[in-house]
């Protein structure tokens, strides 16, 4: 079973901020857990922010790291044996 087209059109293609990802972290680790699919942890946001709009702000690299897990997270949805194989 592949994670369904409906379910990848339904998220988000950029993440604007940290609710965002966690509502995009949340869905596919729901679909992850119907699909018997164990994916890797979200990365966590982070701490050290200083609120100054730094270039290569600490959010900036939240938010990098968070489309990378969705590109995996679907990989893995749409082919759950090999990337259970990749363990």
């Amino acid at each position: 079973m592949q994670c369904s087209a409906r379910m990848e059109a339904a998220l988000p293609q950029s993440l604007a901020n940290a609710s965002d990802a966690d509502r995009m972290f949340a869905a596919l680790q729901d679909q992850a857990t119907r699909l018997g699919v164990t994916l890797r942890a979200p990365p966590p946001h982070p701490t050290s922010c200083c609120g100054r709009g730094c270039n290569g702000c600490v959010w900036e690299g939240f938010m990098a790291a968070a489309a990378f897990w969705r590109e995996d997270a679907l990989a893995a949805l749409n082919f759950p044996d090999a990337a259970q194989q990749q363990k």
